[in-house]
């Protein structure tokens, strides 16, 4: 029996524009659920909506549907039993084999890095001060004062003045993002993303009610045209993609990511940052900068301030990636209305940060300059063995050079991502698809690989994706409408 169970109106919604002019509606069904399972969007053991109940949300014959499943499952996608409905799979993949770093997998679906050293130090002496805030409740929906001070000084520190009522801290940027979303976005409201983008905003998005506006974005070296980000064409044109999309979708908010973006690793240009910014005043429009890469700068030849020295903007900022992934703490930078607003909402999900949390943070901040300085050479490092590898193994691949972040998005000059990621789990590494990071199952062209990782471990991960490859080449890709259609 699945563990989870999808609605035909989630699977709907996944779907998207999903019918192919010229295709057979159940060839072109069953490759948008294969799609979505292999990038992760249905997990294997989800159950999928009865076919009666899908064929009438989509507003197709129920033949259509069962021949679509029947295609999956003679695919090894789909497993159905009798009076229990049809189950996500993937081909050759037990349902009990989950893969995990205890199995010998390699994780690369995620783009970070090991915690800083010294933050053991910081939790002792976060510890030492936690008797003097035991005589309260606990219960903290904004932040520590002295949290939010140091916070404060912190932009400031960085050229842009902040006053702690500007600051509330949050459970990690994820949890910001929703918060933020939930405050800002009514049920209808379109809501304006860059494609590809970080995967759990969207969802944050769609969960909150908004209507998706998607602006492309390319890698510099890519060679397309994209929109807003530092290239050869003048930055007068590069905002032209964003800009218009605020003017005439009229967005109740945009999120967007300035600096390092994920997963491409761009940086927007000042010119591109104060036109946005200008366009989303005279529409109304919040504009969300997630923050969470800003300082986690290599080489890049300019310098900028935080996107709200600019113009109005919502900051979210998180020490997830500077610091270490286990120590769940964002914040968000806003007016203090806002931040009124968002602590009033806040209570419907949550009542609070940790305060020893908070605490560590407070630690680590006052040594926030020397934290981002190991990270850098630490990013540095695998950034160049990275690019190096990637070079020998595939000189076929357009590897663009990253000035920061955590991650490069290389383009395989053919639509076989999401395969290429399901090969490489059989070789012992876990990456994510491009397609996780678009909407609708785009990018299969492009794969998402993490810079900062050990040398070691980036060497088994490139092996893996080299077997991976070759064993691609011997199984050609299928002439799939959909796979032609979207990339």
């Amino acid at each position: 029996m699945a563990e989870t169970v999808l609605t035909a109106r989630s699977l709907e919604n996944l779907l998207g524009d999903w019918r192919t002019r010229g295709a057979a509606a159940y060839l072109t069904l069953a490759e948008r659920i294969r799609l979505l399972v292999l990038d992760g969007r249905v997990p294997v053991d989800t159950r999928l909506p009865a076919e009666r109940d899908l064929s009438e949300r989509l507003g197709v014959s129920r033949t259509t549907v069962t021949a679509a499943y029947r295609h999956l499952r003679e695919a090894g996608y789909l497993d159905s039993v009798r009076g229990s409905g049809s189950a996500a799979r993937l081909p050759g993949v037990r349902p009990t084999a989950a893969p995990s770093h205890d199995a010998g997998f390699l994780d690369f679906s995620q783009a970070t890095t090991p915690a800083i050293p010294g933050l053991a130090d910081d939790a002792r002496a976060a510890a030492e001060e936690l008797p003097l805030h035991l005589l309260g409740h606990g219960f903290d929906p904004v932040g520590i004062p002295s949290l939010r001070e140091a916070l404060a000084q912190r932009y400031a520190d960085r050229g842009l003045p902040t006053s702690p009522d500007q600051i509330m801290v949050t459970i990690g940027a994820q949890h910001a993002i929703a918060l933020l979303a939930r405050t800002i976005i009514s049920r209808g409201d379109r809501a304006v993303i860059e494609v590809p983008t970080y995967p759990h905003s969207y969802e944050a998005l769609r969960a909150a009610g908004a209507r998706l506006v998607a602006v492309g974005i390319t890698p510099e070296s890519d060679g397309a045209a994209g929109a807003a980000f530092d290239t050869d064409v003048a930055a007068a044109d590069e905002a032209d993609d964003l800009v218009q999309a605020i003017r005439f979708s009229n967005p109740a908010m945009a999120y967007l990511i300035p600096d390092f973006h994920n997963p491409t690793g761009r940086s927007m240009t000042i010119e591109a940052r104060e036109r946005m910014l200008a366009a989303a005043s005279r529409q109304g429009t919040i504009i969300v900068a997630d923050e969470t890469t800003a300082e986690m700068d290599i080489d890049r030849p300019n310098s900028y301030l935080p996107l709200a020295a600019y113009g109005d903007a919502v900051l979210i900022g998180s020490v997830g990636k500077t610091v270490w992934g286990g120590l769940r703490l964002g914040w968000i930078r806003a007016e203090a209305p806002l931040i009124r607003r968002l602590v009033a909402n806040r209570s419907h999900n949550d009542l609070g940060t940790p305060i020893l949390d908070q605490l560590v943070v407070k630690q680590v901040l006052q040594r926030m300059d020397d934290v981002l300085a190991v990270r850098r050479e630490q990013l540095r490092v695998g950034r160049d063995h990275l690019e190096g590898r990637l070079a020998e193994a595939f000189p076929e691949w357009t590897v663009p050079h990253v000035n920061g972040g955590l991650a490069t998005w290389v383009n395989l000059g053919t639509p076989v991502s999401s395969q290429l990621a399901l090969g490489a789990r059989a070789n012992g590494l876990i990456i994510a698809a491009g397609p996780r990071f678009g909407i609708d199952g785009a990018f299969e062209r492009f794969l998402r690989i993490p810079i900062g990782y050990t040398p070691e471990e980036t060497d088994r991960a490139v092996e893996a994706l080299a077997r991976s490859w070759a064993a691609l080449g011997s199984h050609p890709v299928p002439d799939a409408p959909y796979l032609a259609a979207v990339v």
